[in-house]
């Protein structure tokens, strides 16, 4: 739980900057060795998701693109893509926290992880801190709309 509150915060401080509120950390032994928040908007890279952050950062911590035994904790289902590098990552396991209906990758349109023709599959848990996660996301999207909606009133 603890890892995902970090993840959590991460999260926050994403929608804090106008991206989208996704958080991750990867750990290994018990130590954070990765972690990342969702910048696509910022960095202008459509690959900047938090999941493939937290890989990246910790991949070069480790010096080794393979993270056999370590766990991923992000705060929304992974997408395609993120799942696709997670498996190439070897990641052991998958921690989220809420489901994504529209782009979910480990259960929700497509479970990737299950799929048996791949080489690696991780273990997934889901709904860990997925009430607030959720609420997160909602929160973000609502003043978006709202801002959105209020401009084109022209106030």
């Amino acid at each position: 739980m603890a890892f995902m509150r970090t993840a959590f915060a991460l999260a926050q401080a994403a929608g804090k900057r106008g991206e989208v509120p996704v958080g991750a950390v990867v750990v290994l032994d018990g130590q954070v060795i990765g972690q990342g928040a969702n910048a696509p908007i910022a960095s202008h890279d459509p690959s900047a998701h938090a999941e493939m952050l937290a890989l990246r950062d910790a991949a070069q911590r480790l010096g080794n693109y393979r993270l056999p035994g370590a766990t991923l904790y992000v705060t929304l289902e992974p997408c395609a893509m993120c799942a696709g590098a997670i498996i190439h990552s070897r990641i052991a396991r998958v921690v989220f926290g809420t489901h994504d209906n529209k782009t979910g990758a480990a259960g929700s349109v497509i479970d990737l992880f299950a799929e048996p023709r791949l080489n690696h599959h991780a273990q997934v848990e889901s709904g860990v801190l997925a009430e607030d996660c959720g609420k997160l996301l909602s929160a973000f999207f609502a003043e978006r709309r709202r801002t959105k909606n209020l401009g084109a009133q022209g106030v």
